[in-house]
């Protein structure tokens, strides 16, 4: 386990063994789960061939994927009347998730600072709340809209997850591949293929625009050439 008192983080290997605090482990048990069947597979709704996500498989093989966990959450709710953990506001067990997100942020930087820049990219945190509601996605969209100017300035991505995420996929926008069985919000290196998750803000396109011009591979590029012609 690493992390401090706003976040603690956990391998894949300590979420299998049960290294993990009770009141989170079912729902790292699920993520986990989550990530190694449905992320690196494919799917027939996808829109294309290859894995969901084609990071998560060598990111997971290389001990790269974590979770991380706000040390004073809400208690699950499978778990109701969980004691509550020292040191919560009032004594409600409430965390602050907006803190909780910039301490990600700083953990993800931090853990990068002695990879290798192959292996930088392949860094993943994953951050899971169980205690956001499953059935209402405005908790989580709000954290992240609010934590992605910051995030994609600084080179790096953040994404929401949840059972009844609307995002649509890229190749085909009946496809919601941010479907996840438990919210939470994922962390990764900006990397040049994400320009389509960018357009939609100038701010943004201008974040990667200054990080990769001399970069940009040709089918990238005919996707910004569409959109500033659009």
């Amino acid at each position: 386990m690493r992390g401090d008192g706003t976040l603690r983080i956990y391998s894949p290997g300590e979420v299998e063994r049960g290294e993990v605090p009770a009141r989170y482990a079912r729902a790292l048990g699920q993520v986990l789960e989550w990530s190694r069947e449905f992320l690196v597979s494919g799917h027939p709704a996808l829109g294309r061939t290859g894995p969901v996500c084609p990071y998560t498989q060598p990111s997971l093989r290389k001990e790269l994927f974590l979770f991380a966990v706000p040390p004073e959450g809400p208690v699950p709710p499978e778990e109701p009347g969980s004691p509550e953990e020292p040191g919560s506001p009032e004594g409600s067990g409430q965390p602050d998730l907006a803190d909780a997100v910039g301490r990600l942020r700083e953990w993800h930087e931090k853990l990068s600072t002695d990879l290798e820049p192959d292996d930088q990219e392949l860094l993943t945190l994953l951050m899971v709340l169980p205690g956001v509601d499953p059935a209402d996605s405005a908790e989580l969209d709000a954290l992240q809209r609010a934590a992605k100017d910051e995030f994609v300035a600084g080179g790096l991505m953040i994404g929401q997850f949840h059972p009844v995420c609307d995002e649509p996929g890229l190749w085909n926008p009946a496809f919601r591949p941010l479907r996840s069985p438990v919210p939470l919000l994922a962390v990764r290196r900006l990397l040049v293929f994400d320009l389509p998750f960018l357009v939609g803000a100038d701010r943004h396109l201008d974040a990667y625009l200054q990080r990769f011009a001399p970069l940009i591979p040709t089918r990238v590029r005919d996707q910004l050439v569409s959109r500033v012609t659009a």
